[in-house]
């Protein structure tokens, strides 16, 4: 294997270390009283395995390292086997903010260029009808195949499936993502990431927050959960609309955090109210950090309050005339 700075470099380590630790979680069915059955795992070794899959399966169809794709999948299992064979591939993905105008959205996909495009059967079909991506000559499908999809990511990971680990010999100023903002305060602006700054972001959080292989995270905002794989913590993947976190249901993020004894919790200031309002103690948890926006004043007190007297709550974007908690 190569000497790499990618954020990926950690999966088969821990795959090696720690083979049947859950890497992540994702809701499946409805149980009794509408609440999530979290019965989709990977293990670190599943994720490292059909990750390498994945990767060889799409240099199979041409996407190479320096490439970039156009990813338009819901949070699942597929989104994070995905993410994971892109980065190990070294190509580039693409990701626009799904509440973006859509006007706009297609501006910023012709900015970007993009030589793949890998959706869900809904993206695929927008695609064509609103000539997204018209560049992009290699498409995959994540779901069911429809005729305009190009093959399926399961046939894709099937025909990499022998192929063995993959871990493109990334250097640290090469590019790792493209992410583009909401437009929410201006023109959609493609972020750029370099490997370097996916690399340091972990290791910041290590040390910044004292995470520690082993723990248990419910991360609410997706790009987050990428994080977790890399620092060694099993990641449970809410059972909620990500782009809409004050509609999330309370209940079964209660659910998650008491069946799977999460320890860390990251959300926006709509998520902390959602839970701050709902009133339940929330007695497992030892650290919760909300970024994005300001948390009123009102949101923190009454967190404190639902939180053990040792937990953490971090407001890295601190309320008005006010510091970060503690």
């Amino acid at each position: 294997m190569p000497d790499a700075c990618n954020i990926a470099a950690a999966v088969p380590r821990l795959a090696a270390e720690a083979p049947e630790r859950i890497a992540m979680r994702c809701p499946g069915s409805r149980g009794a009283g509408g609440m999530a059955r979290y019965d989709l795992t990977l293990t670190y070794a599943e994720l490292d395995r059909r990750s390498d899959a994945i990767a060889a399966g799409l240099a199979k169809h041409g996407l190479h390292r320096g490439q970039r794709a156009v990813v338009m999948v819901r949070p699942s299992p597929e989104f994070f086997l995905l993410m994971f064979a892109l980065f190990k591939a070294g190509v580039v993905p693409v990701l626009v903010d799904p509440g973006i105008d859509k006007r706009a959205l297609k501006q910023c996909l012709d900015e970007a260029q993009p030589q793949a495009f890998i959706g869900i059967p809904l993206a695929h079909a927008a695609r064509l009808l609103l000539g997204w991506a018209r560049g992009a000559k290699q498409v995959v499908t994540v779901g069911r195949r429809w005729f305009w999809g190009g093959p399926t990511l399961a046939a894709v990971e099937a025909e990499g499936a022998n192929a063995g680990p993959q871990l493109a010999a990334t250097a640290p100023d090469d590019v790792a993502a493209i992410l583009f903002t909401s437009g929410s305060t201006g023109v959609p602006k493609g972020v750029v990431y370099r490997h370097r700054h996916f690399v340091a972001q972990v290791q910041m959080l290590r040390d910044a927050f004292g995470i520690e292989a082993g723990g248990v995270d419910l991360p609410t905002f997706p790009p987050f959960a990428l994080f977790d794989p890399a620092l060694g913590v099993s990641s449970i993947i809410p059972d909620m609309d990500p782009t809409r976190p004050a509609k999330a249901e309370p209940r079964r993020l209660h659910d998650a955090i008491r069946r799977f004894g999460v320890d860390q919790l990251f959300g926006s200031p709509a998520l902390m109210r959602v839970l701050a309002e709902h009133g339940e103690a929330l007695p497992t948890l030892r650290r919760v950090t909300s970024a994005g926006a300001p948390v009123p004043a009102d949101v923190v007190a009454k967190m404190r309050t639902l939180l053990p007297a040792q937990a953490q709550f971090w407001t890295p974007t601190a309320p008005p005339n006010a510091c970060p908690w503690r």
